[in-house]
């Protein structure tokens, strides 16, 4: 078996804002496997910033992956415990390696076509004219549940924005999350969580900054707005880590990304660990191309969970790839007719 990386920079259509900051270009890495004529390929989806293997030596992990690619699977995922966007493009590689069709991971009813993943749209910051708009366009491309992220204008203007879309729909109508992204001073956050409380909002994620456990304990506790956490599982590795953290936290719900908690093992160990303890999850992408989007959307679908997920980033991108996801009335579709287009990659040069 032969195994080779490659670098590719996703260009943002559109500037996207959040509490960290503005982004134009997202960096991802793509393992691809070579055996018996067949290739198989991953995406290593780092978010740089605010990954836990954003690291100097991320590309040297990677060049080691593929010195020891016969390790096998489950040996380099152990291997890799600090490096969870790798882990996740090495699983991906594997099982596109193994499948009849390298982009044909977990066959479903989804990739059939038959059925559909209910997504929430995602609003992005900006100045309330712009959000206002995203809101608007959201609610006339179908979405009943809308995410925005909040903490970056002022908080009043936010809570206009809300009051906007409660003015004109109801819970029922219109679910609301919002992320806050740790933009939240610890002084002000059980304030303004009361704030957002009038609002019916469905949840908020990541009020405060991650590794303040013992106020996110507080929050979690007093508060009438159920608590998502998000960035908090970042960075938290082992089995034994993750069961602490949501005994001591005891959140409403948390949040999955497979590229920042190790791929579908690490995703499965967390969502165990949230039903042991009655803690409500759903699943996330980061920003990763069509390639790894692809790889959660299928693998979420068989996770039968019937809330709204967060797989909507597809679109964001300029030069992303072509792929049989398609977004139509709030829910993720997979169009089984619809071919891949992967040349902008070109995975046949050398690293």
């Amino acid at each position: 078996m032969k195994a080779t990386y490659k670098k590719h920079i996703l260009d943002f259509k559109q500037p996207s804002g959040t509490s960290r900051g503005i982004l134009t270009q997202k960096e991802t890495w793509f393992l691809v496997l070579e055996k018996d004529g067949k290739k198989g390929i991953g995406e290593c989806g780092i978010l740089r910033g605010l990954s836990a293997d954003d690291r100097p030596d991320y590309e040297a992990k990677l060049q080691w992956v593929c010195a020891n690619i016969f390790l096998g699977k489950d040996q380099l995922w152990e291997a890799l415990l600090e490096f969870p966007s790798i882990q996740f493009g090495v699983e991906m590689a594997f099982l596109s390696l193994a499948a009849e069709n390298p982009f044909l991971l977990f066959p479903s009813e989804f990739t059939s076509g038959q059925k559909t993943i209910p997504i929430n749209g995602l609003v992005w910051m900006g100045d309330e004219v712009f959000m206002k708009q995203q809101i608007e366009d959201k609610i006339a491309q179908g979405f009943r549940c809308i995410k925005l992220k909040i903490g970056a204008i002022d908080f009043e203007k936010e809570l206009q924005l809300l009051a906007y879309i409660r003015q004109n729909f109801t819970p029922d109508q219109i679910e609301i999350r919002v992320d806050a992204n740790g933009a939240f001073e610890l002084s002000e956050a059980l304030h303004k969580l009361n704030q957002l409380t009038g609002f019916q909002i469905h949840s908020i994620e990541q009020p405060i900054a991650k590794n303040n456990t013992d106020t996110m304990t507080v929050l979690c506790k007093q508060t009438h707005l159920p608590i998502a956490l998000d960035e908090e599982l970042i960075g938290v590795f082992t089995l034994e880590e993750k069961e602490a953290l949501l005994q001591k936290i005891k959140p409403q719900y948390i949040i999955l990304k497979p590229s920042f908690v190790g791929g579908i093992r690490g995703t499965d160990e967390w969502i165990l660990l949230a039903e042991k303890y009655q803690i409500g999850w759903w699943i996330t992408s980061a920003l990763e191309s069509n390639i790894g989007l692809n790889a959660i959307a299928q693998y979420t679908f068989l996770k039968q969970n019937p809330m709204p997920q967060g797989l909507g980033t597809g679109g964001l991108f300029t030069n992303n790839f072509d792929c049989p996801l398609e977004v139509q009335n709030g829910n993720l579709n997979y169009n089984p007719t619809k071919n891949w287009d992967i040349k902008k990659a070109n995975f046949n040069s050398k690293n």
